[in-house]
């Protein structure tokens, strides 16, 4: 079907959402996941084909990949679960999305470079709210000031909430390093080693540093050699974050992490569509040049699961009418830093112009 994608992990929570704005776009997903009856259960709401696929089963994900020209693969954890969906793409000659933001999925994707234009496919792992928006505002800030040698990027979130496989994500990320790039090489540091206030225009909120996956896009699309990210805490979570090389282990431990799990699983899927009508984003960013000049902008956004399903459908569409670039591409690299600007809602704002040379 002309307008046919492949959605896997269309049972979670995002993949709902997907499936059910989908028909705004004019496209129609083909369901997939591992369990039949949830997938049996949105296709009498939603009136689509499904397909029950085990990631593990390599025969059977390319039998569904040949009838498909893109995959959105929306079930995560991606350091988990992202390899063996990229490798049948690259088989196939599929192209490949999701919605990661993960680092090691992006440099991932980004070592397969060289074999996905050998199979004529495009790799665009990040193509929700992680990381179109921030991506798009590095390479607008990036453009203000082209010798910019530092690069800081910042969200926060109000309303909303967390879904359960973004729970599961960052759970496992708990007791681990942080990341940031400094001098075009990733280092690891600790969680939290950096915060500072950010005016991001409708409100002042404290941000705290942590491995966003701009520690790898970003680069690719800018070439900023030093990149920070941050994301809204608060300041009692700052000063905890320095003590955490005493308590790092237990969140390590197989138990703690059960028990975690154990947690978020007994909590809602995720925001309802009020919440998510209620709730807001907000993006800022800052670049620095070698003379120690500064310029700023911030986007203000809808709530993050709203714009990482508009965000996906849009670059589908795009896709499915012949717009993209073969191998690894970022969202902003690929589709410009105006991207972030075309889903509904979205505001630019530049703070401060860069110097002229």
């Amino acid at each position: 079907m002309k307008n046919s994608f492949l959605l896997y992990g269309a049972y979670g929570y995002t993949g709902r959402l997907i499936a059910r704005m989908a028909r705004q776009y004019n496209l129609q997903p083909v369901l997939a996941g591992r369990r039949e009856a949830p997938l049996a259960e949105m296709q009498k709401q939603l009136d689509l084909p499904y397909r029950v696929i085990d990631l593990e089963q390599s025969s059977d994900l390319e039998a569904a990949l040949q009838d498909v020209p893109v995959v959105l693969h929306a079930a995560g954890p991606f350091l988990q679960t992202a390899t063996p969906m990229m490798e049948a793409c690259l088989r196939t000659g599929t192209h490949y999305l999701d919605i990661t933001g993960e680092i090691a999925v992006f440099e991932q994707a980004k070592s397969q470079d060289a074999q996905a234009r050998k199979s004529g496919i495009m790799l665009l792992p990040g193509v929700g709210f992680d990381v179109v928006p921030t991506d798009c505002l590095a390479l607008y800030l990036k453009n203000q000031m082209p010798n910019a040698i530092a690069l800081k990027l910042a969200f926060a979130t109000k309303g909303g909430g967390l879904s359960h496989g973004t729970a599961a994500t960052l759970l496992q990320t708990l007791g681990q390093k942080g990341s940031v790039r400094k001098n075009g090489s990733i280092r690891a540091v600790p969680i939290g080693h950096k915060g500072m206030w950010v005016d991001f225009g409708k409100s002042r909120r404290f941000v705290i540093t942590i491995p966003w996956g701009d520690i790898s896009t970003a680069y690719t699309s800018t070439g900023i050699p030093d990149i920070e990210t941050y994301f809204g805490a608060t300041p009692f979570m700052y000063q905890a974050l320095k003590f955490q090389w005493l308590y790092n282990w237990l969140f390590r431990t197989a138990f703690m992490q059960k028990q975690l799990l154990g947690y978020i699983k007994r909590q809602p899927a995720g925001p309802s569509d009020e919440q998510r009508a209620r709730g807001h984003s907000m993006v800022w960013g800052e670049v620095r040049d070698q003379k120690g000049n500064t310029c700023q902008a911030r986007l203000n956004c809808p709530e993050g699961y709203t714009y990482t399903a508009h965000a996906s459908l849009m670059i589908l569409n795009r896709i499915l009418k012949g717009d993209w670039k073969p191998g690894y591409q970022t969202p902003a690299g690929c589709y410009g830093p105006d991207l972030a600007l075309q889903i509904p809602g979205v505001k630019r704002e530049l703070l401060d112009q860069a110097p002229k040379p």
